[in-house]
C-alpha cells in the first residue's frame, strides 16, 4: 500500500463497512423480490419512512470513523429535524444526474454514503435488462460515472463504466468522451505514471473533464472502485493541468 493511500484506505474501509449493514438493513426491510421494473424510475417517497429513522442512526455511526470536517457535519445533522432530514436525502436523490458530493458538500456528501447502499440495493434486486448504452450516464438511475474499467475481451479489452450511486456497470464505447461526447482520437488525452501501471487518466481537451480508468488486462486483482480511490496523485496531474473529474467519489474527490 502507498503510504499516502493509507488514511483514505482506512476511512474506505470504514465507511464501507457501514454501507454494507445498511445494505443487509435495506434487503431484509424490502425484501429479496424484484421490485423496480423500469430502469430510470427509482422512488424514493414511498421509502422515506424507512429511510428517515435510519439516515439518523447512520449519521451518528459515520462520526465516529469520519475526520472533521465531515464528523462535524454528521453530528450537526443528527440533531436536525425530520422535515430537514428528509429534504437533504430527497434533494440527493432527484438529482442524481448532477449530484456532486464533495468535501466543500459534506452534508451532501453524507446523504450521498447514506443513499448509495439503498440504490445498490434497488438495482440489485430489480428487473433490468443492461449492455452497451450510448449515454454515459447509468441506465437504471442516471448516476454519472465514477471510474471505468477496461475488462480483458478476445485478443483486447472492452470498456465499462461504473455508476457513482447504485454501482451498475455498462459497456461503452472506448474513444469516446463520457462527458461531453468528443470522438476526436488527438482530443482524448491519456496519461499514466509508473508507480499506478493499471490505472490511468482519461482526458478530454473539449470539454476539459477527466475520469480514471482501471485497466484490468494489466492487473486483474484491481478493484476498480478502491484503485480509483488509492490513486490520488492522479486527480492531483489531472488537477495540475487544468481537468475537473466528471464525477467526485464516496470521498468527495
Amino acid at each position: 500500500m502507498h503510504p499516502f493511500a493509507a488514511e483514505v484506505l482506512q476511512f474506505y474501509i470504514d465507511v464501507a463497512g457501514l454501507q454494507q449493514m445498511l445494505y443487509l438493513y435495506f434487503e431484509e426491510a424490502c425484501g429479496k423480490a424484484q421490485r423496480n421494473k423500469e430502469p430510470g424510475s427509482l422512488l424514493l417517497d414511498s421509502s422515506l419512512d424507512l429511510l428517515l429513522p435510519k439516515f439518523r442512526q447512520s449519521l451518528a455511526d459515520l462520526e465516529t470513523v469520519a475526520s472533521q470536517p465531515i464528523a462535524a457535519a454528521a453530528h450537526e445533522l443528527t440533531f436536525q429535524p425530520a422535515e430537514q432530514l428528509q429534504y437533504l436525502l430527497t434533494s440527493c436523490w432527484e438529482n442524481i444526474s448532477d449530484h456532486q458530493p464533495g468535501l466543500g458538500k459534506t452534508k451532501a456528501l453524507l446523504a450521498w454514503l447514506f443513499l448509495q447502499p439503498y440504490a445498490e440495493n434497488l438495482a440489485d434486486h430489480s428487473e433490468h435488462t443492461l449492455s452497451s448504452s450510448a449515454s454515459a450516464h447509468c441506465p437504471f438511475c442516471s448516476g454519472k460515472p465514477v471510474v471505468g474499467v477496461l475488462r480483458p475481451e478476445g485478443d483486447g479489452a472492452k470498456r465499462f463504466l461504473t455508476c457513482s450511486m447504485c454501482s451498475t456497470e455498462w459497456a461503452y464505447r472506448r474513444i469516446v468522451c463520457p462527458a461531453c461526447g468528443e470522438e476526436t482520437v488527438e482530443k482524448l488525452g491519456i496519461y499514466t505514471a509508473s508507480q499506478f501501471s493499471h490505472v490511468r487518466v482519461e482526458a478530454c481537451d473539449t470539454c476539459g473533464r477527466y475520469i480514471k480508468t482501471v485497466d484490468l488486462t494489466k492487473n486483474g486483482r484491481a478493484v476498480p472502485i478502491v484503485d480509483e480511490l488509492a490513486t490520488i496523485p492522479l486527480n492531483f496531474w489531472a488537477y495540475e493541468h487544468g481537468y475537473v473529474k466528471l464525477q467526485t467519489n464516496l470521498l468527495g474527490i
